[in-house]
């Protein structure tokens, strides 16, 4: 009895020898994996553990799986400009690095519990602060807590209202994580104000599929090879006051044809027919035409300007046109 007691208190001593191992102690691969499956605010938590993880956990090549797989959607060239922007403009002129890292903990402030990112008594307050405001991570984290606005466009504006069914306008965009919907500013139209639409959700909003301002016209680069069936998206506005937004419509054949695909030769003349085929028949909304030669920006006063158009060829674009589609015809 006494000599199985005796070894099993040495056993016991050997455990409370070895030491502890850490998460550190794994092989570089399979924590570089282990932090690939974490989600952004088990991300930040990790972070808090030690100096080591911290560097880690701010790797923007983690970052940017996470930036493409919830944002990458709505965040175009625009909007990675207005970043830019928004860096040099938070920059303090007297310490520039300070001031920058000043205005992201404020931001960070909003967000998640960052116990990482506040200063202990007896800890190094420049070492515990040093998230660079320029990396991956401090942009997502600025869109997560609704801090940074950005441009982008919107389905449908102002809930649906029904002067825009089928449209897409450019708006600045922010993030409000309580709802995880957003808040639209529209630009003012003419001598309207700046309309501002609030929970507008995530799938009625795109990143502008081509770099031009709302009130530029867009060059077009798609008339020669446009054919009937073809969908496109042309720019529209109320006045030349307004801004652009885009409509949705097809192309369609000329008033000979009757559309036998055999004996069509639409695609041979200079006038193209664009149908709006959510208005009713007879209204003045359900087609216009345009010159494929020399179009620019057509129209008049009473039936606003038409303007460039592009031509949509990628299926999830005219699927997202298509779940819009109205319930109802319009006049």
């Amino acid at each position: 009895m006494s000599v199985k007691r005796k070894t099993l208190t040495c056993k016991v001593e050997n455990v409370e020898e070895e030491p502890e191992m850490s998460v550190l102690d794994l092989p570089e691969l399979a924590l570089e994996c282990i932090l690939e499956r974490l989600p952004p605010d088990a991300l930040c938590s990790m972070a808090s553990v030690c100096s080591s993880l911290r560097d880690r956990c701010m790797s923007d090549h983690l970052w940017k799986k996470h930036m493409k797989q919830k944002w990458g959607r709505i965040i175009g060239p625009a909007a990675y400009r207005e970043w830019q922007w928004h860096l040099a403009t938070r920059t303090n002129l007297g310490n520039p690095k300070q001031g920058k890292q000043k205005g992201l903990l404020r931001i960070l402030s909003l967000g998640w519990p960052f116990s990482w990112m506040k200063p202990k008594a007896d800890d190094n307050i420049k070492q515990r602060s040093s998230l660079p405001v320029d990396s991956i991570m401090a942009w997502y984290l600025a869109l997560e807590t609704g801090r940074f606005c950005f441009p982008a466009q919107v389905y449908n504006r102002e809930n649906g209202h029904v002067g825009f069914m089928l449209s897409c306008y450019d708006a600045e965009i922010s993030y409000d994580p309580r709802t995880d919907t957003f808040q639209a500013r529209y630009p003012p139209h003419g001598r309207r104000a700046v309309a501002i639409e609030n929970s507008v959700p995530w799938e009625r909003l795109r990143a502008p599929p081509v770099d031009t301002p709302p009130h530029d016209l867009h060059t077009s680069d798609c008339l020669n090879e446009l054919r009937p069936g073809d969908h496109i998206e042309i720019q529209w506005r109320r006045n030349k006051e307004f801004p652009y937004g885009w409509w949705y419509g097809v192309v369609g054949h000329l008033e000979p044809c009757d559309g036998n695909e055999n004996y069509c030769r639409c695609h041979d003349s200079d006038i193209v027919v664009l149908e709006f085929n959510q208005y009713t028949h007879g209204s003045r909304w359900r087609h216009t035409t345009i010159n494929r030669k020399d179009h620019r920006e057509e129209g008049n006063e009473a039936d606003g300007f038409y303007g460039g158009i592009r031509k949509l060829s990628n299926e999830e674009e005219i699927s997202m046109w298509r779940r819009l589609w109205p319930t109802e015809v319009l006049e």
